[in-house]
């Protein structure tokens, strides 16, 4: 154990009951010494009392009740509204593994991204067996409405939420893969600015990469995939409503991008174009960043009891007039069964091997496939 890094043995009252076991912990190495990232915040800690630590945990808790960052449980007898957890604690994630996550998750999202293109049109992947076509064609997230369809930059995946787990021995993996309205990245960013109050001096003693700039890259990623004949699209966030358990995150994006924010009541179609409702008449929209799912998108084509979507939005989409992020039909490549075929995909497409590992996966029925990852988390599908 290297002499000049503190260790667990010589902690504070704060890792007074502090186990280390065979998982992997973040901030102790396996014989209890301070990772080196984690010496800066280890030495901050141990200034501390419970008492204090507490007494900032309280200060977080109180900075998002009040401004609102809360999420919804429904079912629940004592109230809806909660606050979203927050660890006090933050997780350092290194320069080098930073890069690997960024290039193992590029790699993978352009995999799917292709995955998406050629199920909904020639099908390679199938012909070739690398996918069984019945898996595909059972899945509840198949759309056969989206076959042949023209998608912008072949982009059916514009914005992906991916869970990431730690191995034993530290690397990162894959647990899965959300790509039909994945949520979540507000409370991420609210974090940030929550915890750079809780421990401000940290800030001073880490490189941290900044992320205040999200709303503005998201808007720049949804501008070019407007379509070609409108340089000057409109944008607009469409949420399911206030009821929903992400509408903060709906509502904060939108105001981070300076944008709309809409329901499908603000919206409708005309002459195969979709207009929004505005004070000084009909406004046309070109890009819908959408937060309603699939089935309630469009009554017309899905649920026809849909009170959430706009009737007739899929036939603009086909038509070209409007662009979805994401595309509807990609929930297919976040199906729980595909999820094992992911790294036969980056094979098959890439030719190259995957950066970020599956979980351990079994198929209930198939010999396992795909890296194995032992003495992890497993999935039986």
């Amino acid at each position: 154990m290297p002499n000049d890094l503190p260790s667990l043995q010589h902690a504070g009252a704060l890792f007074s009951n502090y186990m280390l076991d065979a998982a992997y912990d973040e901030m102790f190495g396996g014989e209890g010494e301070v990772r080196p990232q984690y010496v800066p915040l280890y030495q901050r800690l141990h200034d501390l009392t419970a008492h204090e630590l507490q007494q900032r945990q309280r200060t977080a808790d109180m900075t998002f009740l009040n401004q609102g960052i809360t999420f919804t449980v429904y079912g629940e007898a004592e109230g809806t509204e909660r606050i979203f957890p927050y660890d006090l604690l933050p997780r350092i994630i290194t320069t080098s593994e930073w890069q690997t996550i960024e290039a193992g998750l590029a790699q993978r999202i352009r995999a799917l991204n292709m995955f998406l293109d050629d199920i909904y049109h020639k099908g390679h992947i199938l012909a070739e067996g690398i996918i069984p076509r019945e898996l595909i064609y059972t899945c509840q997230h198949y759309r056969r409405e989206m076959r042949d369809v023209k998608v912008p930059r072949k982009c059916y995946v514009a914005v992906a939420g991916t869970d990431l787990v730690r191995l034993p021995d530290g690397r990162f993996a894959v647990l899965e893969d959300n790509l039909r309205v994945p949520s979540g990245v507000s409370y991420m960013l609210t974090n940030r600015q929550v915890m750079k109050r809780a421990f401000p001096r940290l800030f001073a003693n880490y490189g941290v990469r900044p992320i205040d700039n999200y709303g503005q890259s998201l808007l720049t990623m949804l501008r070019s995939l407007a379509p070609a004949h409108r340089p000057d699209p409109t944008i607009v966030v469409l949420t399911p409503g206030v009821y929903n358990s992400a509408y903060f995150e709906h509502a904060f994006l939108a105001r981070q991008m300076g944008i709309e924010l809409v329901e499908g009541r603000d919206l409708l179609v005309h002459n195969n174009s979709v207009y929004m409702r505005t004070t000084a008449g009909l406004r046309r929209i070109d890009v819908i960043y959408r937060r309603v799912d699939d089935d309630f998108i469009d009554p017309l084509a899905f649920r026809p009891d849909s009170m959430l979507g706009v009737a007739g939005l899929l036939n603009v989409a086909r038509a070209g007039n409007v662009v979805l992020a994401n595309a509807i039909g990609t929930g297919m490549a976040d199906d729980k069964a595909v999820y094992a075929y992911v790294p036969q995909m980056i094979r098959f497409y890439l030719q190259q091997e995957p950066i970020l590992p599956n979980v351990e996966t079994h198929l209930c029925g198939e010999t396992p496939t795909g890296p194995m990852c032992s003495n992890t988390s497993t999935n039986w599908l």
